[in-house]
């Protein structure tokens, strides 16, 4: 039998927690990687029971269960890119800190989910701390929101608007690149900025489209993470990230009685549709 020849594609690894509704977490980050032509590894940290409306509950895996999945398939299949999703525990936050320090040359893609879009909490304080300590080191991007970004930065006063100085905090734990999301801002459009140590390396103003979108955090930081396995520079990588995430947002469909789930496959769709025209 003739093996075949193809080459592999860039394989990317999220950590992350199931979301049956496949709007957020694991499953998310798997349509994105497969549909920015990378291949989807995946290790579960989380059970989670939701549907589009929000979470009902969430089940923890065992820390070394968490730590054997990485181990096993780090040590048979090439990973180019890691992301980081819901770690649900600080002891998953630890070990996932461990095994990824052993490669410090993978670029490390840090979405701090501390809450779900409804608001269900996925972060107490010494998770976030935990994080804060071991993770945002070890990070090429770590993408928060405005919500986020308070809380990882540990800033005291919650209404501060000085996005930039909460951005330098993270910064000055050690990551390489901080991407601000504006999601959470009541402007009228959606402005977010990649902070580097070295001041701001862009700010990308985006419509705000209508709508309560389910994943759209989870959607942006896997497709920075897959333009990285791809060989893109960060810049480039987060604003081809931002444009396909906004483009995914536009299509979204609404399958249940809940928020919109993005179309990660929009492409594929206006493909069919130009081939019936």
């Amino acid at each position: 039998m003739t093996e075949p020849s193809a080459a592999a594609p860039p394989a990317v690894l999220t950590f992350a927690a199931t979301d049956p509704t496949s709007g957020a977490g694991l499953q998310a980050d798997i349509l994105t990687f497969a549909s920015m032509g990378c291949l989807p590894l995946s290790v579960v940290t989380a059970i989670t029971v939701q549907d589009t409306a929000g979470v009902e509950s969430f089940l923890a895996l065992d820390p070394d269960w968490v730590a054997d999945q990485a181990r096993c398939i780090l040590e048979d299949i090439p990973v180019v890119a890691f992301k980081m999703g819901v770690l649900a525990s600080t002891e998953i936050v630890t070990v996932v800190a461990e095994v990824v320090s052993d490669y410090p040359d993978i670029p490390l893609v840090l979405d701090p989910v501390l809450a779900s879009g409804r608001g269900d909490d996925f972060g107490g304080d010494e998770i976030v701390a935990a994080i804060r300590e071991l993770l945002v080191p070890q990070s090429t991007v770590v993408t928060p929101n405005i919500p986020e970004l308070r809380r990882l930065s540990d800033s005291d006063d919650e209404d501060d608007a000085d996005h930039g100085e909460c951005a330098r905090r993270l910064l000055d734990m050690g990551c390489e690149y901080v991407l601000v999301t504006g999601t959470h801002d009541p402007t009228t459009s959606v402005v977010n900025t990649l902070h580097h140590r070295d001041g701001i390396v862009r700010s990308d103003t985006w419509q705000r489209l209508p709508g309560s979108y389910h994943g759209s955090g989870c959607t942006l930081a896997s497709a920075i993470a897959a333009n990285l396995a791809r060989g893109l520079e960060v810049p480039e990588a987060v604003f081809e990230a931002q444009d396909y995430t906004w483009r995914a947002l536009q299509r979204a469909f609404r399958p249940g009685m809940g928020q919109y789930i993005p179309d990660r496959l929009f492409w594929a769709r206006e493909a069919d549709g130009d081939d019936e025209d």
